[in-house]
């Protein structure tokens, strides 16, 4: 049986002596399926109290965060989904402050600090601004995890440098960090920890183990009996039970679902009836069928048979229709709906009736540069689309390209796909690091390093190249590349020659998008598709690349017979030297 997240919380708060309570918390504890996709949020926001609404900035916070973590996409990070809502949170109370009538007041506005823990299979992430406090207990003692946000101008004063609603930009700080069952943490507000000291919480929670409701009560009563004059709050949060990793979802998911039988033309399979078959390889089996329900032409794919024993491979398997559903994008397969029970395990997606850019680009070896700027143009769309879900391609090549009959280009191949916010749920299984096409393949991957956005620019770039000249800039040395050094002395072979005119602010582009460190090459995929159609002054103003980088055999070739040439008239010139 999978075991899943759980913890222990105890919450407690007091107004003390002030007329109005402005602080706000809150823990929210999911079911699945967004306990694993998600977590566990705890969250706490302090009002400033020289502002009349600066609790329902604190209320406003805390609701809205977690009302909006939850429904941020499950393939985001946890970084990426909880800064993109505060974001927003603190753009909204930025602008209710901006509207009111304290709008060159901040002191009086709807500003509130905020921290949040959020637990998410084995880690902690900890979000953070202000001067709300988070700290972890570590053998008895209290280990301050978060740094104050506050100026002091002198010894007694000091002001509040950072909150949500403060500026139309938040900075947050952030951090994760691995976790154990028995670890245990506690948020509080500035009314807490500064009138109590960490002896007594510690012991508290030591006395009420199974009640951390009265521990958190009872640090509130002392820290107000201790001369207290704010708002008090206190969480405190015990990992009780973390999930295993080797139970995912997408396992459990795999092994309730047997491999189909053997699948022919002109039988019907789950309600499919097979055409032929597509595509047959080491990978998978593709067979061009038809909905009986709705006939419907559908491309329907099944688990190759020689890795059936792979569980690296069924996850990868699950994960490309897992990916699929998640893109809407003209220019990346689409799955089709589901709606008869599953009995097997495969893939239907749509039927895309064209050819893959591989045999298009053997039908056509010589492109105009506008036809390759299209074709780069819509491979790039579909790979926007991913990376704004925090997914990376990692195997995109001409034979994962596919292009209708309508000219429409559409990535079909997401096997090799990784997502962000799913590597955060479970350690990788036993796996090939390196899951592209080595043609393809960043050079940073072959040193063992995680992709990025960029890597996948290099393997478009590798594409466009491809298109224009037919060759590879670096030939096949990128794969045999696997040190730095190695790397730095690979020399791009510019796709300039004698046959083509092709200028020379397209080939300073793709020098730059196939760059072997990836920090040199383009931020954005968007910044390459720009350069592709706009010429960069940078290039412009580049001359024509010596021999040697457009045509290096032809340059050693030329270069040893002038050596030869040279060595005869010497022989000539001088012939006591070979009697």
């Amino acid at each position: 049986m999978k075991t899943q997240l759980q913890i222990a919380a105890g919450q407690a708060s007091n107004r003390g002596r002030k007329p109005l309570n402005q602080d706000f918390y809150a823990v929210m504890v999911p079911k699945e399926p967004l306990l694993s996709s998600k977590g566990i949020a705890i969250a706490l926001a302090d009002g400033i109290s020289s502002s009349d609404v600066s609790q329902i900035a604190s209320q406003a916070s805390v609701t809205g965060f977690l009302e909006d973590y939850y429904s941020t996409s499950e393939s985001w990070s946890v970084k990426t989904s909880a800064q993109r809502v505060l974001q927003a949170t603190n753009s909204w109370l930025f602008s209710q402050t901006r509207n009111g009538p304290h709008r060159y007041d901040l002191d009086r506005g709807y500003v509130c600090t905020f921290s949040a823990l959020i637990f998410k299979s084995t880690t902690a992430h900890i979000l953070h601004a202000g001067d709300t406090r988070i700290y972890r207990v570590v053998d008895d003692c209290l280990e301050q995890l978060t740094e104050d946000h506050r100026l002091w101008v002198s010894r007694d004063k000091s002001y509040l440098s950072r909150a949500l609603g403060m500026r139309d930009r938040l900075e947050i700080d952030y951090q994760s960090f691995a976790v154990e069952v028995g670890d245990t943490f506690i948020l509080a507000t500035d009314g807490v920890y500064e009138f109590i000291d960490a002896d007594f919480i510690i012991d508290a929670i030591a006395r009420q183990h199974d009640d951390l409701g009265k521990a958190a009560a009872a640090v509130v009563d002392r820290a107000l009996a201790n001369g207290s004059d704010d708002n008090l709050t206190i969480q405190i949060v015990r990992v009780e039970q973390l999930p295993a990793h080797d139970l995912d979802e997408l396992q459990q998911h795999a092994s309730a679902l047997p491999f189909p039988p053997e699948v022919r033309a002109r039988t019907v399979f789950d309600g499919y009836e097979i055409v032929r078959e597509l595509h047959h390889s080491s990978r998978s089996h593709v067979f061009l069928a038809v909905d009986v329900d709705t006939r419907q032409t559908v491309a329907l794919k099944v688990p190759s048979i020689d890795l059936r024993g792979d569980p690296a491979y069924i996850e990868r398997f699950l994960m490309e229709e897992w990916v699929a559903r998640r893109i809407d994008n003209p220019h990346v397969l689409k799955p089709c709906t589901q709606t008869r029970k599953r009995n097997y395990l495969y893939i239907v997606t749509e039927y895309i009736e064209g050819q893959t850019l591989n045999q298009w680009m053997t039908d056509n070896p010589k492109p105009d540069l506008e036809t390759v700027r299209n074709i780069v143009e819509q491979i790039a769309r579909g790979l926007q689309a991913l990376h704004r879900q925090e997914m990376l391609h990692q195997d995109l090549r001409p034979h994962n390209v596919m292009i209708d009959e309508t000219g429409t280009v559409k990535i079909i191949d997401l096997g090799s796909v990784t997502v962000a916010g799913i590597t955060e749920i479970t350690d990788p299984m036993a796996q090939p690091h390196i899951l592209g096409t080595a043609q393809y393949t960043a050079p940073e991957y072959f040193l063992g390093e995680l992709g990025t956005q960029r890597s996948d620019l290099f393997s478009l770039g590798i594409i466009a190249y491809q298109m224009l000249s037919g060759q590879l800039p670096y030939g096949a040395q990128v794969a045999r590349a696997t040190t730095r050094t190695a790397q730095r002395k690979l020399v791009y072979r510019s796709v300039r020659d004698d046959a083509r005119s092709i200028p020379t602010w397209i080939d300073g582009a793709l020098r730059k998008a196939v760059h072997p460190n990836p920090f040199k090459r383009y931020d954005a995929l968007s910044e390459f598709i720009h350069d592709l159609r706009h010429p960069n002054p940078t290039f412009v103003s580049q001359g024509r690349p010596p021999l040697l980088e457009r045509n290096p055999l032809l340059f050693w070739k030329g270069l040893s017979l002038l050596l030869v040439i040279a060595l005869i008239a010497t022989l000539v010139t001088h012939p006591m030297l070979h009697s």
